[in-house]
């Protein structure tokens, strides 16, 4: 029984962390939509970064803010089919007061995370679910 309802409870919290933090990226992700600056990046360099599913390689996009400033981000969607070779232009979105808010302007880049994130907080809750049931 109470390794039941601490099962229900650890799913749930992880599950309702997950939901909160893919709202709030798809908040910003509607905001840099509605409100954000866009301009030409380029990728100046590809980082090899060390995850816990091993390494893999990052790219690193430059880009000039409305300021006349350099800044340089790291996308955070990585993985497979994610990764853009150097020195390819690519269109970059920021809100005006946050430039490092930054995303390359791409579907599998603004919307990544936020699926991904979703997805995580569905896996949690249902498993939470699932124990609450059977359990």
């Amino acid at each position: 029984m109470t390794k039941t309802v601490v099962g229900i409870l650890l799913c749930s919290l992880v599950g309702l962390l997950l939901l909160w933090v893919g709202l709030h990226d798809a908040a910003r992700v509607r905001r840099l939509r509605r409100h954000g600056v866009r301009t030409t990046g380029t990728v100046v360099d590809n980082v090899r970064v060390d995850g816990h599913n091993g390494p893999s390689w990052a790219p690193v996009v430059a880009f000039v803010d409305h300021h006349g400033y350099r800044v340089e981000f790291t996308p955070s969607m990585r993985g497979s089919g994610m990764g853009l070779a150097t020195g390819r232009e690519v269109t970059v979105v920021y809100l005006p007061h946050d430039p490092q808010t930054a995303r390359v302007l791409m579907r599998r880049h603004m919307t990544g995370p936020v699926y991904f994130l979703l997805a995580g907080a569905l896996a949690f809750l249902s498993v939470g679910v699932l124990i609450a049931v059977t359990g």
